[in-house]
C-alpha cells in the first residue's frame, strides 16, 4: 500500500517547541487552533501567538501522540511523515486517515476534505477541512 505525501505548510514559522499551549475553539464549521510561536528559531516576539483557522471543518482532534511516542514508533505516521514538530497537509490515499478514536465530528467527513496534521510538543492536532488560514501577532494570556 502506497504512503501519502506530506506537504510542509509552516514555512518561516513554527509552534513553540517547549510550550505551544494549544487551544481549540469551534465556531460553527470553523475550527481555530491558537498556539504560541517559536521565537527561538524564527522571527517572533516572546509570547507571540498565532491562530490557524480551518474552514468548513468536518472533524478535528487534539490528542495522542506526543514527541516521545513519535520517536518510539508509536505514531501511525512514524517513518512515513518527514519529521516531528511540523505542520503538514497529508495528500493522497491514506489507509491510516481515521485510525485515532478521539475525533470530534462536526459533519460527515468527505473524501474531498483536506487532511491537516500539526505535531506539537505534547500532542497532535489534526483536522479534515476544505481550507485553512494563518494569522500571527496575537497576544495570549497564560492561564495557570
Amino acid at each position: 500500500m502506497a504512503n501519502p505525501a506530506f506537504k510542509l505548510l509552516n514555512e518561516g514559522w513554527n509552534a513553540d517547541p517547549v510550550s505551544p499551549m494549544p487551544e481549540v475553539e469551534v465556531d460553527g464549521a470553523a475550527v481555530h487552533l491558537k498556539l504560541f510561536l517559536n521565537y527561538y528559531a524564527y522571527a517572533a516576539a516572546e509570547d507571540e501567538a498565532c491562530r490557524l483557522t480551518f474552514l468548513n471543518c468536518s472533524a478535528w482532534r487534539l490528542g495522542r501522540t506526543n514527541d516521545e511516542g513519535w520517536y518510539r514508533g508509536q505514531c501511525r505516521y512514524t517513518g512515513v511523515a518527514p519529521k516531528w514538530g511540523e505542520f503538514f497537509e497529508i495528500i493522497g490515499p491514506d489507509h491510516r486517515r481515521t485510525w485515532p478514536d478521539d475525533w470530534k465530528v462536526l459533519t460527515s467527513v468527505s473524501t474531498f476534505d483536506r487532511h491537516f496534521l500539526f505535531y506539537l510538543k505534547d500532542n497532535t492536532f489534526e483536522c479534515f477541512a476544505k481550507d485553512w488560514s494563518f494569522e500571527r501577532g496575537l497576544e495570549r494570556t497564560i492561564v495557570i
